[in-house]
């Protein structure tokens, strides 16, 4: 007899599976584990004494992620008959789990106050990675040697097992804290504790420090200093509802192990006025991240600002050590009560492994997609060396360099478009859809090929105001209505052909008044609208494409008229979802394609994807579940093309 544990999942990345399983050969048990169809299946001998402690053990230790959906258990006849294994495929850039961070504040632990703790499923381990196979050699704790004690973490069962950089005080690495009069090291917990003492009372007087995490260069600073590439990380996790509003599922996936960044609206007072009515946030992931955070939580401050940095920064205090760390673009997570989705980033997504394999090699925004055994890996490229390919696909515009003799450029649109079609296994299966970021093109696949159907037009602010005054009958009465009672607007939008290349959601902000002109200060704008429903925004096409020229006019008669950026930021992407969902519904007719599916990164926005559901309730459309919806997908899509 078998008792079996079952959890529900969307990723097929292993953390979870191989954490589960080291505990199982901590504890002596014979089990199977397997992934099949979105579960993760765990069959245990029942008749093991130490089943019922090995269960609590996984109860209490298991981190948080937000891509586990649920969990189930039953009973069966089958009896395992040895211990179950698991190999480390790639490294991990992950929040640390329950087991390392417990370490990091034990006094009697090797690795108290040590930044660099983690283990096999766990921790900044990407940073450190240099190429392919991941083994401690192709790292650059390569320099370090294991002390006896690593050393037999790494050659037993638990969760260090095979753990490639592996380390602690007595052989890891030493850190420095320097400012432009002293410079101190820490090696051991005393120094460690004290340099993190030192950092926090630094930004509690207003210093800017720079940290080198294991995650890569990121700057804090207090969040009265913020711009718009700050994110604010949440300390103290028992009053983030105190100070954003939340639903269940954002809490939930911001202390998961993934530690994605979230947008979501600031609901107090102070804050607000600090840093905006919405907010980039995050919950510390790496070691450097949780300690400082500790240390500021002890001075009574439940947040600090950050932001990606490199290492010529500008800052009033450094923490560096002497590794070379590589930085990968955090997960942003898109979530509403029904779904969620990965918007963009790098982290968590790749590396990763696909089926089927090809003979195809796709190269996309530094990413690369190469055949292992009978799947695809996908990764950044300097981890990769030379490989025998029959075919090499490079997105438009990547560079101009010739890497194979049959090589063919593929588009951003069509690439993502067909990485969601491999992720769901749609091959030979017609499916129609839009991309969109920026400009939106409709494509469909006919089970064999994609095709742009519409393809997407570039935004020209040249004689935008011509254009306006010749739209349609009347509408030089609007543009000489806008130069006399907005006069200032008239002579930004004047001069927009002398800014260079000005894309459409940069001209939308730019009519609404908004201080971030882009596609990101709408969407900030759009999340203060508190109301049932928008006004029509003009979504016309002309000669079979998106008027650009109709939909500005649009919102600048609305202004005229009275109504604010809010009310008109809500309204944009509200039309836009009914104009995108018209389009895809009549192309759909037209041929008669099963499936629908959507991709670009401007669909993670409450109000545009709110609507797309509600209009596309009896059809829901596919999108990318382990891979961001937005350009990262194009290298996992150019390698089926």
């Amino acid at each position: 007899m078998a008792f079996v544990l079952e959890l529900q999942t969307n990723s097929s990345q292993s953390y979870i599976k191989n954490y589960i399983i080291s505990i199982i050969r901590e504890f002596g048990i014979n089990a199977i584990a397997a992934n099949k169809k979105g579960k993760l299946l765990f069959a245990f001998d029942s008749q093991n004494k130490n089943l019922q402690e090995c269960i609590e053990s996984i109860s209490k230790r298991l981190p948080a992620s937000c891509f586990l959906t649920g969990s189930d258990h039953y009973n069966t006849d089958d009896i395992p008959d040895s211990l179950p294994s698991y190999s480390v495929e790639y490294p991990l850039g992950l929040g640390l789990c329950p087991s390392c961070q417990k370490e990091l504040f034990d006094p009697s632990s090797r690795r108290y106050y040590y930044p660099f703790t983690s283990c096999s499923h766990c921790g900044g381990q990407y940073g450190f990675f240099t190429n392919f196979p991941y083994e401690r050699k192709n790292t650059s704790f390569r320099f370090f040697k294991p002390c006896e004690d690593c050393e037999s973490e790494i050659n037993s069962v638990g969760i260090r097992e095979n753990h490639h950089i592996n380390s602690c005080h007595k052989c890891g690495v030493a850190v420095r804290l320097m400012n432009k009069n002293n410079e101190r090291y820490a090696n051991d917990a005393g120094s460690f504790r004290t340099m993190f003492e030192v950092a926090a009372k630094a930004l509690m007087d207003n210093k800017r420090v720079l940290v080198k995490t294991t995650m890569g260069y990121r700057l804090f600073y207090k969040p009265e200093h913020v711009n718009s590439g700050s994110i604010l990380m949440m300390i103290n996790a028992k009053k983030i509802t105190d100070y954003l509003s939340l639903i269940e599922q954002e809490f939930n996936a911001l202390l998961s192990i993934e530690r994605p960044i979230l947008h979501v609206a600031v609901k107090e007072e102070t804050l607000k006025k600090e840093i905006g009515d919405t907010v980039d946030v995050k919950y510390p992931d790496d070691g450097f991240s949780i300690l400082l955070a500790k240390e500021l939580q002890t001075l009574n401050q439940d947040y600090i600002s950050y932001e990606d940095a490199d290492k010529d920064t500008q800052a009033d205090i450094l923490m560096d050590y002497d590794l070379e760390v590589t930085h990968q673009e955090d997960m942003r997570l898109f979530i509403n009560k029904d779904i969620q989705f990965i918007a963009s980033g790098e982290r968590v997504s790749f590396p990763s492994k696909l089926a089927p394999a090809t003979d195809t090699l796709s190269i996309a925004h530094h990413l690369i997609g190469v055949r292992s055994d009978e799947m695809m890996l996908f990764d950044k490229m300097e981890h990769f060396e030379s490989t025998k390919v029959a075919k090499v696909m490079v997105l438009e515009g990547h560079d101009e360099e010739n890497w194979h003799s049959n090589q063919t450029l593929m588009h951003q649109d069509e690439a993502s478009f067909m990485s969601v079609i491999a992720e769901h296994q749609l091959f030979g299966s017609s499916c129609v859809g839009t991309y969109f970021d920026e400009e939106a093109s409709f494509l469909y696949y006919d089970g064999k090929k994609v095709i742009r159907v519409v393809p997407s037009r570039d935004f020209n602010a040249m004689d935008l105001l011509e254009r306006m005054t010749t739209l349609r009958e009347g509408s030089d009465r609007l543009v000489k209505n806008l130069k006399e009672k907005m006069p200032d607007l008239y002579k930004k939008l004047e001069g927009l052909q002398e800014r260079g290349e000005v894309d459409l959601f940069e001209a939308t902000a730019i009519i609404l008044g908004l201080e971030d002109e882009s596609m990101r200060g709408v969407t900030k704008e759009a999340l203060k609208f508190i109301g049932k429903g928008g006004i029509q925004i003009d979504t016309h096409v002309k000669d079979n494409r998106f008027d650009h020229t109709a939909f500005l006019s649009s919102i600048v008669s609305y202004q005229l008229g009275g109504v604010g950026s809010v009310m008109l930021s809500y309204s944009i992407f509200e039309s836009l979802g009914d104009y995108f969902s018209e389009l895809i519904k009549e192309i759909q007719t037209k041929t008669k394609a099963k499936n629908i599916v959507l991709c670009g990164s401007h669909f993670a926005n409450q109000s545009l994807f709110s609507r797309m559901q509600r209009n596309l309730k009896l059809t829901p459309p596919f999108m990318n579940i382990n891979y961001p919806i937005g350009k990262e997908n194009a290298v996992v899509g150019g390698v089926y093309l």
